[in-house]
């Protein structure tokens, strides 16, 4: 019988229609960036000190300079110069402009210090959430709060939005998220407050991820089998675009609410051009919808002026061996093989996040040019994709993620012995540690798409990457535990994540050159080498008994069309 990869070898694998699908999805993942790491400028901490009644005034009086008013007004360097006051009246008349004081100390004794009860003055030109809503200090928590509830969204929503896609579909789930997402996207940017701040942030964490999954899965099945690994490449180096832009357009809106809306609103558009993007026909044929899958490849190939194969309508399911299949999370670790992929990808699904986030952490926080810095980080990505696509097609996917695991851990663990005085040294380790788990992240995706069957293919894969997500929220407080034992210690977890996930990955099977799986057989025969075999697109056998009706019933179909 006819699979799809047959009709797109002859319809063709990346024509017409296939770049412009690409083209509007890339736009999603690009837009996606600004939500997963947009608490960056949305949320930064600049300089701050409390703010005192009458202090701008005796300095508008005596002439100082901001340097100057800082040295006789503001406690000493260090979080006291942050979060306490002296508890002085600065409008007094006794007050001098030398010194003020001095007067004020008895016996040398050192002034009261206090909370900061008038608010704050922040040294930037711009706003945050944090200016706006003064999270400095005791309420310092409520910016980790404001990121983890963004990844407890992302973990929420892998699970149930990728039920949605593999049970009503690819292209409903990528409309009804896309449409939330950038609904979400505005109220944040017109919240009042800090709890409804946080209550838009959790639901729009809900359905974002989802959404950018759900594209990625929509266009890897709509490409042939020579050009599935490429898009999923490029699409998330759409991604790192995204993450490039960001930075530009934050450095002109340097105020938050104007930065969120410029990134919420352009989703709006998308929803236009997701309209005339078709549903996939795998999945159609996955829930017994054959003659609408038919009609999507004959306009598949209308669009790349090719002709349809005259046998497109033998591209059915058998209406005695298979049934319209539910996805379930039983499936996903129903039989040894699939078990064994999902528990192997969660944890590196994992480990690329802890391992990813915390270097950023760990050595990112240089004080330096925000928006230089995330620029650079960001155009590190790059390379990555790079050496991705010239790497698997010569080496596969198992040996290049393997590799890739092991050189971000064996970085993190040559940076504990590179001394303090060799900073180029440690930049340069830890490129190579960002750079390896950069290829992980990237590539642990298209492998995780490649070992599931249709049917549960964007449940796995949602499955799976929420253990990303749950990374997201304890890295913080991973790494900042362990820094309170030693500096260091951080680095020996994130080294023994990578390599150990570097071993792990040699126990999945290479996926170079091999038909994605269409049914739970299929996933479990991807750990044996390939055989020739008769093509078959039912997608699932609910036992053995039907799995050897089957066997041989494509036997005779196949015997029969050669006769």
């Amino acid at each position: 019988m006819l699979t799809v990869d047959d009709v797109l070898k002859q319809v063709g694998e990346f024509g017409w229609f296939q770049k412009q699908t690409f083209l509007i999805l890339c736009l999603l993942s690009a837009a996606f960036a600004p939500i997963y790491v947009g608490i960056v400028f949305l949320a930064f901490t600049p300089d701050h000190r409390c703010r005192s009644p009458g202090v701008a005034e005796l300095s508008r009086r005596c002439g100082w300079s901001l340097a100057e008013e800082l040295n006789y007004t503001v406690p000493g360097p260090g979080p006291e110069s942050q979060c306490l006051r002296y508890e002085v009246d600065w409008n007094q008349s006794t007050l001098g402009c030398l010194d003020p004081l001095a007067s004020l100390a008895t016996n040398g004794s050192p002034l009261p210090l206090g909370p900061c009860e008038q608010g704050w003055v922040y040294d930037t030109p711009g706003s945050s959430i944090v200016t706006e809503f003064n999270l400095v200090c005791d309420d310092s928590w409520k910016v980790d709060l404001f990121q983890s509830c963004v990844n407890l969204g992302f973990f929420l929503g892998s699970l149930g939005v990728g039920y949605i896609a593999d049970r009503f579909g690819r292209k409903v789930c990528l409309l009804a998220t896309t449409l939330a997402c950038a609904s979400l996207g505005v109220l944040t940017a017109v919240a009042p407050d800090y709890t409804s701040l946080l209550i838009f942030r959790l639901l729009q964490g809900l359905v974002s991820k989802g959404s950018w999954m759900a594209g990625y899965t929509l266009i890897t099945e709509f490409v042939g089998l020579g050009y599935r690994r490429t898009v999923a490449i490029l699409y998330q180096m759409a991604f790192t675009v995204g993450l490039v832009l960001l930075s530009g357009l934050a450095y002109i809106l340097p105020h938050w609410r104007w930065l969120q809306l410029a990134v919420s609103l352009p989703i709006f558009l998308l929803l236009f051009r997701f309209w005339f993007v078709p549903e996939s026909p795998r999945w159609l044929l996955s829930q017994k919808r054959n003659t609408e899958a038919i009609k999507i490849m004959d306009h598949i190939a209308q669009k790349n002026g090719k002709l349809p194969p005259a046998d497109l309508k033998m591209l059915s399911l058998e209406e005695d061996v298979t049934e319209k299949l539910s996805p379930s999370f039983i499936d996903l670790f129903r039989t040894p093989n699939l078990r064994k992929y999902t528990f192997i990808l969660m944890y590196l699904w994992f480990t690329s996040s802890v391992v990813y986030q915390g270097l950023i952490m760990h050595v990112g926080a240089t004080g330096g040019n925000l928006y230089l810095d995330f620029l650079y980080s960001a155009l590190v990505e790059f390379p990555a994709g790079f050496i991705i696509l010239v790497t698997i097609d010569r080496f596969g996917r198992r040996y290049p993620l393997a590799t890739s695991n092991l050189a971000a851990g064996l970085a993190c663990f040559l940076m504990i012995f590179i001394p303090h005085d060799l900073p180029w040294l440690n930049i340069m380790v830890a490129c190579v540690g960002r750079m390896g788990i950069t290829i992980v992240f990237q590539m642990v995706c298209l492998v995780n798409a490649e070992l599931f069957p249709t049917f549960i293919r964007n449940l796995g894969m949602m499955v799976c990457s929420s253990l990303c997500d749950l990374g997201g929220v304890l890295t913080p407080f991973l790494v900042f535990r362990l820094m309170e034992v030693w500096q260091g210690s951080p680095l020996i977890l994130f080294a023994a994540l990578g390599l150990v996930a570097g071993g792990m990955t040699l126990l999945l099977p290479e996926t170079k050159g091999v038909t994605l799986p269409e049914t739970i057989e299929d996933a479990e025969n991807l750990q044996r080498k390939a055989k020739p075999k008769e093509n078959k697109i039912y997608l699932q056998v609910q036992t053995s008994e039907l799995n050897t009706q089957a066997a041989e019933r494509d036997a005779s179909q196949g015997t029969a069309q050669q006769k």
